[in-house]
């Protein structure tokens, strides 16, 4: 079923009948297709769930395109990103192009489907830019930061499988909380892997979240470990290109006081409400074990 939603989303880009968009596309990376996938083992027998799979990986790969302009990131899954390659301006209106395309496709399913998809495109735009604010300083703020991370990679997620019940006629609520907690898990992994994975695997240096402003999970658990002398050394590396001396004593810190395993426990209570929230759909414990597990 992934092969029809790539079809379809190949022909949604062509049907723009623009060719320079469907050229530039053609050399993104499809990624994990975690959204499509989940749609699809949600609602394996709806007509139309691979053409919503196709609507919003588009949405996905906008804001993609967007983030990586505003992070100024060069490469984008080892892969030299758009942005890089043909400029700003081409990245962000490739990115407009893809979102504008999903939206009108969006018009044909059923309304309480186009909403929920819609408006959890407002609330990413709200959590990039509260990330790009938070990146101003060292954030403390754990709460905020979860709230950042629900905004800026969940809300989609959740929207995925909210829209999936209602093709498939299941209890969407409970749904959406399992999309809501797997996007959670899903990027808090991300966290990890940004510190404890090699440049090789993830495409870009290490540490890269932190060297970008972004204090995410982990060294927001370090920082209330650590002691006052510590916790201000922690802060001087924040927002700064990180030496192999600065990376080795974040990373030491770390294991000293088990932070890595603690971001991993929270992401695991996350996955086990999701699990919860669906009872015995066994699929889509698979999908948690996928996340929690991968390296990448």
């Amino acid at each position: 079923m992934l092969e029809k939603v790539e079809t379809l989303i190949a022909k949604l880009v062509d049907e723009v009948g623009y060719p320079k968009a469907a050229e530039l596309f053609a050399k993104l990376s499809g990624g994990k297709r975690l959204r499509a996938r989940l749609i699809l083992t949600i609602a394996p027998e709806a007509a139309h769930a691979p053409l919503l799979g196709a609507i919003v990986e588009l949405i996905h790969a906008a804001s993609l395109l967007h983030d990586d302009v505003i992070d100024e990131a060069m490469l984008r899954r080892g892969v030299a990103s758009v942005n890089a390659t043909h400029g700003s301006k081409v990245a962000i209106m490739l990115g407009d192009i893809l979102y504008s395309k999903a939206f009108s496709e969006l018009t044909a399913f059923d309304p309480a489907i186009a909403r929920s998809i819609a408006e959890s495109v407002t609330r990413l735009s709200v959590g990039e830019m509260m990330d790009v604010e938070m990146a101003d300083a060292f954030n403390t703020d754990r709460d905020l930061y979860l709230k950042m991370l629900y905004l800026k990679t969940a809300t989609l997620i959740e929207a995925a499988a909210f829209s999936a019940a209602v093709l498939a006629d299941k209890n969407a609520q409970a749904y959406a909380t399992y999309g809501k907690n797997l996007g959670l898990a899903f990027q808090i992994v991300d966290d990890i892997l940004d510190i404890t994975a090699d440049e090789a695997t993830l495409g870009k240096p290490s540490l890269n979240d932190f060297v970008e402003g972004k204090t995410t999970l982990p060294y927001i658990d370090l920082y209330e470990s650590l002691n006052v002398s510590d916790q201000e050394r922690l802060k001087t590396f924040h927002a700064k290109v990180l030496g192999d001396e600065e990376k080795g004593w974040i990373r030491s810190k770390m294991n000293e006081h088990g932070v890595i395993e603690r971001s991993y426990a929270y992401a695991q209570t996350l996955c086990d409400e999701a699990i919860a929230a669906v009872g015995d759909d066994v699929p889509l414990h698979a999908i948690i074990e996928t996340v929690l597990k991968r390296s990448h």
